[in-house]
């Protein structure tokens, strides 16, 4: 069962998804005489690596055991 801040931590990471799609379609825009410039496409990079790496998943799947694997060897007697 996923807790507040791990569904909060999926959504900030949907968001900062949709943010990444949006500079990589136009970095800059202009409206009338104006010349606007979405954020750093660097910074919102870094933050989707940082929720990844803290568990956020983009469909609300709990990762289990914070992402870590284990090995099992089976050895004959």
């Amino acid at each position: 069962m996923l807790t507040t801040m791990q569904r909060l931590k999926n959504a900030r990471l949907r968001q900062y998804l949709e943010a990444e799609e949006k500079v990589l379609l136009g970095q800059s825009y202009t409206l009338k005489d104006r010349t606007l410039t979405r954020a750093n496409l660097a910074e919102i990079r870094k933050a989707i690596e940082d929720l990844i790496d803290d568990g956020a998943t983009i469909d609300d799947e709990e990762i289990l055991n914070n992402g870590r694997t284990k090995r099992v060897v089976f050895q004959d007697g």
